[in-house]
């Protein structure tokens, strides 16, 4: 669900993310499911074209790095965490992470 709302260029009616969605859930259920993430601070809330629409909180990159951090968090040993996460990398996603270390740090 959120993915419909990370790629759409404006905020979603419940009734456009479900027909995005092509799940084979009810509107009743996605509408639910979009209450929840309004709830859980995933998605907003707002009005667009006078209508009550969603909008995701964060892009989708901003949510995968905080999943990250939060199950670097839950560990006991982050070092032997963050050494197995990288040595699970691709080549080239290692090398990006290697360029990210390597530029001048944000001022």
């Amino acid at each position: 669900m959120l993915a419909v709302l990370w790629t759409a260029e404006t905020p979603r009616t419940p009734s456009q993310v479900h027909e995005e969605l092509d799940a084979g859930l009810s509107y009743k259920t996605i509408h639910t499911i979009l209450t929840r993430l309004h709830e859980k601070g995933l998605v907003q809330r707002v009005t667009h074209a006078g209508r009550s629409c969603y909008a995701a909180a964060r892009d989708s990159a901003q949510e995968a790095a905080d999943r990250m951090r939060a199950v670097l968090e839950s560990g006991r040993d982050r070092r032997a965490i963050l050494q197995r996460f990288v040595n699970t990398l691709r080549p080239a996603d290692e090398r990006a992470l290697r360029a990210l270390f390597n530029e001048d740090p944000p001022k």
